[in-house]
């Protein structure tokens, strides 16, 4: 019965054929002697220090050859040294060198790092005389990284975190990133993924192995009850209102309104430098202008659009099509119209404000600021009262601005901080964010699996455990783990089978 019973219980959990798991394993644990390589590590151009790193099995060897010294420093302790050309024996720089043997290292690999100063010439000379050496290639793009993930000193979530943290550009985007590059990202789907692995693996035992009477009673009873609180775990870790996303490519702030109403000015106001044309001709911008910006820590690209208005002219036709598909796809909404222009009665300026957004429902739409430019055109009074009937009706926030003077620009950059603040939130409070669209798919796919879990198990238990394993998979694909041999070592850990 044994033999029989391992092959149909392998046969079960293995979720891939053996040819991908033996790639999946040569992926994680490459075989044989890898080449070493060499990059720099720090900024290209001039700079005061440069890093170039080395990471493979001739590391060692390499930092001898361009020392001219046969011992090598202490492990992880700096030293300096004179940097030389093995082929000439001149000396190309001094500056310091780290040894760090493996496997404690960023790439798990014999690595070295040699910091020396950031001219052209001299970061030339070193990496040409690295070059030069047998076994030692320019590394690929990302290849430190990867050897990082390959020898496991890296989950995917933490090489996407890594990556993050390269490119952050605020405040916000860099806690996100260093927040996810430290684990509590992974961590969470792991935590996810071993809950999935013994659910199946009780499932599998109990399809396998429930005749013998080895297995306790209320098996099944704690799988769906580890099903649903896994479930509703995943369901709100998706209804997150995309936070993590939008904090990582940036909130899309959508300028709108009708012509000459001051977008344009407003763009060039918030950039302070002349991103768009601006110009006393209604219709003058055309086509979508983007800037990436930083308002109060968090990451914005602002879009200035085409004024919205009926028109013959083909061109300016489009860029009205282009205002009102940008529109809908808007995070944030300022909406701006011209204060002198604008009826303070509260039904007239709710039907100006509704001629700029999209239609639909309000709770459809994105959020709103209304911001009444040209104050600085407007009689003494007049500005009070225009806020408020803001007040009166179910307008959305208000102020008053002034490109002109730049009067009014701190009131809306207040409003649009506080906007960003409850859209983002803080990245260092609750639970981990998902941060990519490839997050949000495999855990969207999970969830489907793990309801239909629950409509398979009374028809047939078979097909239940299989999407449990599917949806292992899902979450597998996240964080670069996915193994078989986890569910069986747990099905013998739990189960006292064959005793």
């Amino acid at each position: 019965m044994w033999p029989g019973t391992w092959r149909k219980l392998f046969a079960a959990l293995n979720p891939v054929s053996g040819a991908a798991l033996r790639a999946v394993k040569r992926l994680r644990c490459p075989a044989g002697k890898r080449d070493t390589i060499f990059a720099l590590s720090s900024g290209r151009g001039k700079c005061g220090v440069a890093v170039v790193r080395t990471s493979g099995p001739a590391s060692g060897a390499a930092l001898r050859s361009l020392t001219g010294q046969q011992e090598l420093p202490r492990p992880r302790a700096v030293a300096l040294r004179r940097i030389l050309d093995p082929s000439s024996a001149e000396t190309l720089d001094r500056g310091l060198v780290i040894w760090f043997p493996g496997p404690h290292s960023f790439t798990g690999e014999d690595c070295s790092e040699l910091h020396v100063h950031g001219g052209p010439a001299v970061v030339g000379g070193v990496l040409q005389a690295l070059g030069r050496l047998p076994g030692l290639r320019p590394a690929d793009p990302g290849e430190f990284t990867k050897r990082a993930f390959q020898n496991g000193k890296l989950g995917l979530t933490e090489v996407e975190g890594l990556g993050d943290l390269i490119h952050a550009e605020t405040e916000a985007q860099r806690r996100q990133a260093l927040r996810q590059m430290e684990g509590e990202l992974g961590q969470l789907y792991q935590r996810w993924s071993e809950e999935l692995t013994k659910a199946l693996a009780h499932v599998e035992a109990f399809i396998d192995f429930s005749e013998d009477d080895n297995l306790e009673e209320g098996v099944l009873a704690q799988v769906d009850a580890a099903v649903q609180t896994l479930e509703e775990e995943v369901s709100g870790h998706l209804q997150d209102g995309r936070r993590g996303e939008r904090l990582r490519g940036g909130v899309h702030v959508v300028i709108a309104g009708p012509t000459n109403a001051g977008k344009s000015s407003l763009l060039n106001l918030l950039c302070q430098r002349p991103a768009a044309i601006v110009s006393p001709v209604a219709g003058t911008t055309r086509d979508v202008v983007e800037s990436a910006l930083n308002i109060g820590g968090y990451p914005v690209v602002l879009s200035d659009t085409a004024g919205l208005r009926e028109t013959q002219d083909v061109v300016e036709r489009e860029g009205v099509s282009r205002a009102r598909e940008r529109l809908q796809r808007a995070d944030v909404v300022l909406a701006v119209l011209a204060a002198v222009d604008v009826d303070p009665e509260p039904g007239r300026f709710a039907d100006a404000l509704r001629a700029v957004l999209p239609p639909g429902p309000p709770a459809q739409r994105a959020p709103c600021i209304l911001v009444l430019n040209k104050a600085d055109l407007l009689e003494e009074g007049r500005g009070g009262a225009l806020l408020g009937a803001c007040g009166q009706g179910a307008l959305p926030p208000a102020c008053l601005l002034s490109c002109k003077t730049g009067e009014g620009v701190d009131s809306l950059l207040s409003l649009l901080g506080t906007q960003l603040e409850q859209m983002c939130g803080d990245p260092l409070a609750g639970s981990p964010s998902l941060t990519q669209a490839r997050h949000r798919l495999h855990l969207t796919s999970c969830l489907g699996s793990l309801g239909r879990y629950h409509g398979y198990k009374s028809l047939d238990l078979v097909l239940a455990a299989e999407e449990l394993r599917l949806a292992r998979r899902h979450l597998g694909k996240i964080t670069g783990r996915v193994s078989a041999e986890e569910i069986l070592d747990i099905v013998f850990r739990d189960f006292c089978v064959g005793k």
